[in-house]
C-alpha cells in the first residue's frame, strides 16, 4: 500500500510541478466512488501481497488482474482516471482520505472481530478446564473414598444409633 501511494504522490508532484494543462476527462470516466473503491480494494491486495506473496504465486493469483476483472476495468482506464483526479489536488486528496477511512474502519473491525473470537476462545478453554477440574475433582474423591473404604475407615454395615 505505501509503495503504490508513494508512486501516485510522486506522480502527482511531478505533474503538479509543470506547466501541463489539465488533462481532458476520460471517455470512459470512473466515478469517484468507484475510483475510492479501486483504491482501497488495491490498498488492501498490496497488503496481502506484502504478507502472503507466496500463497499468492501458488495459487497462480494476479492480484492487479483481479481488481481490474472486478471492477470491468484494465490498466490504461485506471491509469487515465487516475491522472484525470490526480490534476484537483483537493478532489484526490478526498479520494484519499476516504480510502483511509474505509481502511481504519475496516482495521477496527477486524480488531473487534478479533477479540472478540480471542475472548470466546478463552471462555472455551476456562469451560474445558473447569470440566477438566470437576472431573479430576470426581475422580479424586472417588480414589479417596475407595482408600477410606479398603482402609476401613468407611462401614457400610454402620447402623445409625
Amino acid at each position: 500500500m505505501n509503495r503504490f501511494l508513494v508512486y501516485i504522490l510522486i506522480s502527482f508532484f511531478v505533474l503538479s510541478c509543470s506547466d501541463i494543462d489539465k488533462p481532458k476527462k476520460p471517455d470512459n470516466l470512473i466515478s469517484k466512488s468507484k475510483m475510492i473503491d479501486i483504491i482501497t480494494d488495491i490498498s488492501l491486495v498490496n497488503a496481502a501481497k506484502g504478507v502472503n506473496k507466496n500463497l499468492l504465486n501458488k495459487k497462480g493469483i494476479n492480484p492487479q488482474k483481479y481488481i481490474f476483472q472486478k471492477y470491468t476495468i484494465d490498466s490504461i482506464q485506471f491509469a487515465e482516471n487516475s491522472n484525470y483526479y490526480a490534476y484537483d489536488v483537493k478532489e484526490y486528496e478526498d479520494i484519499y482520505l476516504q480510502v483511509k477511512q474505509r481502511l481504519e474502519a475496516q482495521k477496527a473491525k477486524y480488531q473487534e472481530l478479533e477479540e472478540k473470537e480471542k475472548k470466546e476462545k478463552d471462555s472455551i478453554r476456562k469451560a474445558k478446564r473447569k470440566k477438566l477440574d470437576s472431573v479430576n475433582n470426581k475422580k479424586a474423591q472417588k480414589e479417596l473414598f475407595q482408600e477410606s473404604n479398603s482402609n476401613g475407615l468407611l462401614k457400610k454395615d454402620r447402623k445409625p444409633q
